[in-house]
């Protein structure tokens, strides 16, 4: 008995022995299963990264990256470069003519590299050499580029590579003239027009600006006469900022005789070209004939504004000049010399005279504004009366002169379908014909009418869009507050109704808004529509609001340092640090205008119709502590300075 528990001990010892060996030898293997997986994948990462360095060749033309693209080229004089994008169908018609580029520049003594880069992966380098297009070429001389303006055809690019590898080539200087105080007044005065930049030399805008605005003074120098293009590094030249307002960079200003002119044209090459170019021509047309007078007035869709005078040498009609180059870009101004004319307007000569075409004429209005201009009349005078009496009655609020037309608050808009051609003219005119007699017992109020799906949006935020009826309404005032009708079957009186319960004060604004916050402790206050009254216009506390948009890529580089800001300044009880969500609020209060994103404001206690944007400085922390600390009412230490 004692022999067979020995043997069954002896067993079992045996069988632990072998069992742990097999898990060592198991575990020896799984650990070298792992080393050889880690291994294999190291030395595939080693393969990508070699396969990217690796300078690849395809049908003669060199394959670059972000890994090889500076070693490549770090000991080239020459390189052509093509950014390019795989869909693009110019690129893929360009390539054929690209390769034979490469094979005669591959033959040149010494040969030209001539390479391509996938511009859509290779994203570093396209940022890098602001590549916005397809295809884009460039010609890389030690490692500066210069960017190709010709025609993509095999032999004007070969020339001009060709010139630019020569050993003495240097860039042509800019055609952009650079202004100091020194010579600002002799040049600009003695412009017919001429386009000034003031810029900062650290400004991200004016940096992407720049090879666009010399791209452009290049194309305007070569028309006849040219149009001049001008800089002002405005950090340097303070003065002259000052001088012109400037607060924000870049700003551009057009000059005419040394008057300066905002400019709100486009900001890229050809923009910037035709802008120019249509600025560069008289702000007022002649009319030669009758008939163009009475086409303006038969068809037309906007005030008709004519100046009648005795010539192009008449003192009133330089004075009319003047004040349509200060309103051309809302406008459009017309003249005449023509008798005859003048007999059809029953006017004298000296007249300035506004007339609404027929589609905007109404019982309830006169046909025309006549204004006596004289050599001595202010200009002021003559823009003042323009905008006074260019809108009708009731005019047709459309996205295209909304921001024009339509600022003057109140502003009494009635939605409906607004379709003035042949065959829905007088369904039109029944609606505008309802709003007319309500409109004229209200002068101290703009009246308008605008197609509903124009304005779909604007409808869904007064909380029309799902009303149910044909004909919807709404007033919006001065403070940026929204008023709806409530929906009933449209007709004069309810529209009078309605703006005589505004008049009185008795409506309930409509406003966007998330909703408020339940836990709002953090050191960045949220700010939704319904609390912006109560958090940013409170009289008591100074704010600081920023308004961002949720996709806005400035806004997420800006959330962080905002965060930081807050935590600095938790500890001030009259000071707020708050965001707002500008794209889903109401901001109800027009003094804080936003245009971007993101806009960051300063609401001063005491002062909240008057604040102040943050605009020109870096959105870091340093910055934007300044910019509190200079406006701060109520001041007081921070915990850093405790």
């Amino acid at each position: 008995m004692k022999l067979r528990k020995a043997w069954l001990l002896l067993l079992l010892l045996a069988l632990t022995q072998l069992l742990a060996a097999t898990s060592a030898e198991d575990a020896h293997d799984d650990a070298s299963d792992t080393e050889n997986a880690i291994e294999n994948e190291e030395e595939e990462e080693e393969d990508e990264e070699e396969d990217d360095l690796e300078v690849k060749e395809e049908n003669g033309v060199l394959i670059l990256n972000d890994a090889n693209f500076d070693n490549f080229v770090a000991d080239k004089d020459t390189v052509l470069l093509e950014f390019y994008a795989p869909w693009c169908g110019h690129c893929k018609q360009f390539a054929p003519e690209y390769e034979k580029i490469a094979s005669t520049l591959k033959d040149n003594d010494p040969p030209i590299s001539v390479a391509k880069i996938d511009a859509t992966s290779a994203s570093t380098l396209a940022s890098r050499f602001d590549v916005s297009g397809y295809p884009t070429i460039k010609i890389l001389k030690k490692g500066q580029a210069v960017d190709y303006e010709g025609s993509r055809t095999q032999e004007e690019i070969v020339a001009k590579v060709r010139e630019v590898s020569q050993p003495d080539w240097t860039p042509p200087p800019e055609v952009t003239l650079s202004l100091t105080k020194d010579n600002f007044d002799d040049v600009v005065n003695n412009a017919d027009i001429i386009l000034v930049e003031f810029y900062a030399p650290w400004c991200g805008h004016c940096k992407k600006l720049a090879p666009e605005y010399e791209k452009a003074a290049k194309e305007l120098s070569k028309r006849s006469p040219p149009i001049p293009l001008a800089k002002v590094d405005a950090t340097e030249q303070t003065d002259l900022a000052k001088r012109f307002d400037v607060s924000g960079y870049p700003t551009l200003k057009i000059f005419r005789k040394g008057r300066p002119f905002d400019y709100n044209g486009p900001r890229e090459k050809y923009g910037i070209v035709d802008y120019m170019i249509e600025q560069s021509g008289p702000p007022s047309k002649e009319i030669l004939t009758l008939k163009q007078v009475q086409d303006f007035l038969k068809d037309g869709d906007d005030v008709v504004i004519i100046g009648v005078f005795q010539g192009d040498s008449d003192p009133a009609y330089l004075q009319y000049q003047d004040a349509a180059n200060n309103l051309r870009e809302d406008y459009k101004f017309h003249h005449t010399f023509s008798t005859e004319i003048a007999k059809f307007l029953k006017v004298s000569m000296g007249k300035l005279v506004l007339m609404q075409p027929e589609k905007f004429q109404s019982k309830y209005e006169p046909r025309s504004n006549v204004m006596d201009v004289q050599g001595s009349t202010e200009v002021s005078a003559i823009t003042n009366y323009v905008v006074k009496h260019a809108l009708p009655l009731v005019g047709h609020r459309k996205s295209s002169n909304d921001a024009k037309r339509y600022t003057k608050r109140p502003l009494v808009v009635v939605y409906y379908s607004v379709d003035f051609s042949f065959d829905y003219r007088a369904a039109t005119q029944f609606w505008r014909n309802k709003v007319l007699e309500v409109a004229k017992d209200f002068p101290e109020y703009t009246f308008a009418i605008a197609d509903e799906e124009d304005y779909a949006t604007e409808v869904k935020d007064l909380g029309l869009s799902e009303s149910g009826e044909d004909v919807n309404a709404a007033i919006l005032d001065e403070s940026g507050k929204k008023f709806a009708m409530e929906p009933e079957e449209f007709d004069s009186d309810t529209l009078r109704e309605f703006v005589t319960a505004f008049k009185k004060g008795k409506l309930k604004p409509v406003i966007k808004s998330q909703p408020v916050p339940k836990n709002n402790k953090g050191p960045v206050k949220v700010v939704v529509g319904k609390t912006f009254d109560a958090i940013v216009m409170d009289p008591k506390k100074d704010v600081l609001i920023e308004f961002y948009a949720p996709w806005c890529g400035h806004c997420k580089q800006l959330e962080p340092i905002y965060t930081n800001l807050g935590k600095k300044y938790k500890g001030q009880k009259d000071l707020v640090i708050a965001k707002m969500d500008a794209t889903a609020n109401d901001i109800t209060n027009d003094r804080y205008k936003v245009e971007g994103f993101p806009t960051i404001y300063f609401a001063p206690s005491g002062d909240k119709k008057n604040p102040i944007k943050f605009e020109g400085g870096d959105r870091d922390l340093e910055h934007l502590s300044k910019f509190i600390d200079e406006h701060a009412t109520k001041k007081s230490r921070t915990k850093e300075e405790l």
